[in-house]
């Protein structure tokens, strides 16, 4: 099984790795920096370096358990090292963006017990949607990004740590969804924290602190449904 450093260090921008499987424009490394597409976050992109060639990460997924990377043209690649490098710029900022999500839940959740439904981080904008347990009268979210931004400048670390599946069920609001996705074969489950906001089982990328997340504003809140409402926000570069 290949290392996933970007659960360790969301922080690396290349690294060394060999070459484990080949298959057409297709590539599986024994370590990987890039993360595949999952919980909402887009894949990262890059290059893949080996000698004076260089071969352009366009997608990564996780397909029968093994992180693949799909390069726009294979030609020329070969078994042996490479090094691989991300687009740091499209990382970091879905690291805000992610950062940011997670703050916009706990602290809805910490207010009202709201859930998160699903969520999605696009190249330019994010969105997610919460069941709340009550409606909360419109009046409330004239000021909602005032309360975001707030917790933001209080610089809050973001942390993670990695839990046998057992503990994590016994830690209240560690699992912050309708329903809980881990699949069942997962046994080792990795929380992000942000100090004194909020902790749940994530497997994404973030930013070290809230206050990197920078300028952002929420742009819209829409019902989506009973209790069901739609957070749309974008960070600014």
């Amino acid at each position: 099984m290949e290392k996933e450093l970007f659960l360790h260090d969301s922080y690396l921008k290349s690294c060394r790795s060999t070459i484990a499987e080949i298959m057409e424009n297709k590539v599986i490394l024994d370590q990987t920096i890039f993360y595949p597409s999952g919980g909402g976050q887009p894949s990262d992109t890059g290059i893949i370096r080996q000698g004076s060639h260089l071969f352009h990460v366009v997608k990564v997924k996780r397909e029968h358990g093994r992180i693949v990377h799909y390069l726009h043209d294979a030609t020329h690649l070969k078994p042996g090292s490479v090094e691989a490098e991300l687009d740091w710029d499209r990382r970091y900022t879905f690291m805000r963006y992610h950062t940011l999500l997670h703050v916009i839940a706990g602290h809805l959740y910490n207010t009202f017990g709201a859930l998160a439904a699903s969520n999605e981080i696009y190249e330019d904008r994010a969105r997610i949607d919460f069941k709340f347990e009550e409606n909360v009268p419109e009046a409330y979210f004239s000021h909602f990004e005032n309360e975001i931004r707030q917790i933001i400048e209080e610089d809050h670390p973001v942390t993670t740590r990695t839990l046998p599946r057992e503990e994590i069920a016994k830690i209240p609001g560690s699992i912050k969804t309708i329903v809980n996705l881990l699949p069942a074969s997962i046994q080792q489950v990795r929380l992000v924290a942000i100090q004194g906001i909020d902790e749940q089982a994530c497997g994404g990328t973030h930013v070290r602190s809230t206050r990197e997340i920078g300028a952002f504003s929420i742009v819209n809140v829409k019902n989506k449904g009973n209790n069901i409402k739609r957070v749309e926000v974008v960070v600014k570069t």
